[in-house]
């Protein structure tokens, strides 16, 4: 897909940062990953092995998965492939990717590893931003219960502790000007999440936007609240930071609403979503000098529809607030094709230990094989930068 401003088809650029070896190697995964009866079960059986350290286990996720969606296990063995798409003039969002805790101490110890992170992205012109879950810093069942009114006075004091996690992090952020995404979760905890989040703007978005909500367009209320809250920040004085994703808990959120007899928070068509979506991107566009926005979608049509606005409109490319994202080793023939023609646009970098990586690894693989065509997109354009090359 190509117009006078970015050509997604170049497969050339698309790949240039992959050696030969490499790219038949992605090649044979995506091959592998577009069968999904195959995916779901050699997911859970990954889990397992690796939880129970079955020998050789963590070496093949290892140099399989792994290699291609993980930066490293660690933010020094992630530097490499952080320099590596410095090269092609990408950034990065550093993102912790350990999930599921719940003792204390261990949220306490993810919160010093997003901290750790800030600090790693202070001094690297090439990370820009961090990306942390509330759900890595708090139990899910104080969100829960803090969106249901229902936390009592020792869970209230554990929510705040809570937020307390998220605040440090967000304040580093402000204090060495590296932004902070929040990510989206479960609708279920999305309205305590988003109230952290417009406290966190409220505090440290008053000069610029460093703390960034995500906004989730295949739920049918989100492009009206993306209005909304962009309305109460102008009131308050401070700028709204807005990730745009279309979301990934589907089939978790219909299911849910099923069994518990309530409308369904998810648009019921593919084109309600992509129509919300662009929509959101457009209000974003529209208002980019006092709000700043990611378009983080793989989605090519999204992507070219903000990219032809910024071109159309003489925006400047390189402004801060004009941004997009792709998961790291997922859609490059859109994120190094927009970074050559001088867009912003970085790859979300997961890093972690491989034991604690799994479950990440394991979701992004359903989640993909789930979306009609993802892999298979992939697999085609790596087979014709293959023949391209002559492999």
């Amino acid at each position: 897909m190509k117009n006078e401003f970015v050509d997604f088809s170049n497969t050339e650029i698309a790949f240039s940062h992959k050696t030969d070896a490499e790219l038949k190697k992605s090649a044979r995964l995506f091959a592998f990953m577009n069968k999904k009866w195959l995916v779901d079960i050699l997911s859970s059986l990954g889990i397992v092995a690796v939880r129970y350290r079955f020998p050789l286990a963590r070496k093949l996720v290892r140099y399989t998965i792994f290699e291609q969606f993980v930066g490293g296990e660690n933010l020094p063995e992630s530097q490499d492939n952080i320099d590596r798409l410095w090269q092609t003039k990408t950034l990065t969002v550093l993102d912790y990717g350990a999930e599921g805790r719940t003792d204390e101490a261990d949220l306490d110890e993810a919160r010093d590893q997003f901290l750790q992170a800030v600090a790693f992205a202070s001094s690297r012109e090439s990370v820009p931003v961090v990306g942390i879950k509330v759900s890595a810093l708090s139990k899910n069942e104080l969100l829960q219960g803090k969106q249901a009114g229902e936390l009592n006075g020792a869970q209230q004091a554990l929510y705040e502790r809570a937020v307390d996690r998220v605040d440090a992090i967000c304040k580093l952020g402000q204090a060495h000007g590296v932004h902070i995404f929040i990510d989206a979760e479960e609708s279920w905890m999305q309205d305590a999440i988003d109230e952290i989040v417009i406290l966190m703007m409220q505090r440290y978005n008053g000069e610029q936007p460093i703390v960034y909500n995500t906004f989730q367009m295949y739920r049918h209320d989100r492009y009206d609240f993306l209005i909304s809250s962009h309305q109460v920040a102008q009131e308050k004085g401070y700028f709204l930071g807005a990730k745009l994703v279309r979301g990934a808990y589907m089939e978790k959120e219909r299911e849910r609403a099923n069994e518990m007899g309530y409308t369904s928070p998810i648009h019921q068509t593919k084109a309600a979503t992509d129509s919300d979506y662009n929509r959101a991107v457009r209000y974003c566009l529209d208002h980019y000098e006092i709000l700043a926005s990611c378009a983080a979608t793989h989605n090519m049509e999204s992507c070219l529809l903000q990219a032809e606005i910024i071109g159309s409109r003489k925006m400047p490319r390189n402004h801060p607030n004009l941004n997009f994202c792709q998961l790291y080793g997922m859609s490059d023939h859109i994120t190094f094709n927009l970074a050559a023609n001088g867009y912003n646009v970085a790859k979300y970098v997961v890093y972690g230990p491989v034991k604690e990586i799994v479950p990440y690894l394991t979701r992004r693989a359903r989640e993909n094989t789930a979306v009609e065509g993802e892999f298979s997109r992939e697999y085609q354009l790596v087979s014709e930068e293959c023949k391209r090359r002559g492999l």
